[in-house]
């Protein structure tokens, strides 16, 4: 397998197909015609890695990146990204100066952050997020106006975007979507009403792209989709998706246990036959739910599914190899991916381990090296 490797090459790696970003982003892009797509690329761009995809998505139709913190923004721009910025999450005053500096579009949640914003003396651009019913950021929807209207004397900034993010958008119930989207229209309506109304709206995120057209928009923000996994089952799907992300490791230990004899910490798997234990180096210290020890989870070897036994450690797993024929040391170990037709996703691990594919894939540690392939641009 060829490709560029960022870490240490080691026996434990993330593979990230960039054609296959190219292909979600695309296929999202051409469902939502004229609006725009702004790329979510925040906590590492899901595990996957900010800057190496936030470049396939901007050539494959994303006039737009999202992240979370302002440090995650300025790295992208010292890695060379010059497209907008969108930061969603809350800042210091003492960040504004660099928001302003690097040209990053900030999330404005009060008046005391547009206030920061203004105080730097530079032009910068914002977005004010509506709090219609997720109950965590934003403005309440009786205070907008007066907000803009503040801010409309603030001549250092621009804002450029009215936004709200959905509560419930990947649940069969519309109900609470078609609400939170009908509150937010109308927020959009009295300021129209004002003369407050800025140029761009947005709300949809993946799933309320894939489910409520309504919600489009001037733009959707594209997160978990983009890395090829739908939120909820959607039949047919309406944009075909392919996960972007194997998870690879190595066979590094054979040996065999007899009747009786314990694996790894506290013991918690005893043999019930002659067991053939392989060893694997990944644990939780690389981003492995330790949930998926003791038989909970499994891998792929040869093309078979196998369990994990006992614990998950910090740097190592082991498994079942009894009934695989022919295993040996230097083999390669799946966590997430496919052998043959047999296949893995994080939606499988999660479902085993008790929670999300976003979880699975925003834990990868840095440790473990992404080894990027296909084509980015």
């Amino acid at each position: 397998m060829s490709g560029r490797c960022e870490g240490e090459p080691g026996l434990t790696r993330a593979v990230v197909d960039l054609t296959r970003i190219r292909h979600n982003v695309a296929g999202f892009k051409e469902l939502v015609q004229d609006a725009q797509v702004l790329s979510v690329v925040k906590a590492n761009a899901y595990g996957h890695g900010a800057f190496p995809v936030a470049r396939a998505a901007l050539s494959a139709g994303a006039s737009r990146l999202g992240v979370y913190t302002v440090s995650e923004g300025l790295a992208l721009r010292a890695a060379g990204v010059t497209a907008p910025i969108l930061v969603f999450g809350p800042f210091r005053p003492a960040d504004a100066a660099q928001i302003a500096n690097f040209q990053l579009t900030a999330t404005v949640h009060n008046i005391e952050s547009a206030r920061a914003l203004q105080e730097t003396g530079a032009s910068v651009t914002a977005h004010v997020k509506v709090d219609t019913g997720l109950s965590r950021a934003g403005v309440e929807p009786k205070k907008v106006a007066g907000l803009l209207e503040t801010a409309r004397s603030f001549h250092h900034l621009t804002i450029e975007g009215l936004y709200t993010h959905f509560a419930r958008a990947e649940e069969p119930d519309p109900g609470p979507t078609v609400r939170q989207l009908d509150t937010f229209l109308r927020v959009a309506d009295e300021l129209t009403a004002r003369g407050l109304r800025p140029p761009m709206l947005h709300a949809a995120n993946t799933a309320a792209t894939l489910a409520f057209p309504a919600a489009w928009l001037d733009m959707v923000r594209i997160g978990i989709g983009m890395y090829g996994y739908y939120p909820s089952p959607v039949e047919p799907p309406p944009v075909p998706l392919a996960p972007a992300l194997s998870l690879e490791s190595t066979l590094t230990r054979l040996h065999t246990i007899h009747p009786g004899d314990g694996v790894g910490y506290g013991h918690e798997f005893v043999a019930a036959r002659d067991t053939v234990v392989g060893l694997v180096p990944v644990g939780y210290g690389d981003g492995l739910p330790r949930g998926l020890g003791c038989g909970h989870g499994s891998v792929l070897i040869r093309r078979a599914r196998v369990p994990i036994i006992g614990r998950v450690s910090m740097d190592q797993i082991t498994i079942d190899v009894t009934d695989v024929a022919g295993a040996t040391v230097g083999d390669a170990v799946t966590l997430i991916g496919s052998q043959g037709d047999v296949v893995q996703t994080a939606d499988d691990l999660a479902s085993r381990a008790g929670t999300i594919s976003y979880e699975i894939l925003t834990r990868l540690m840095p440790r473990v090296p992404r080894l990027y392939i296909g084509d980015a641009a």
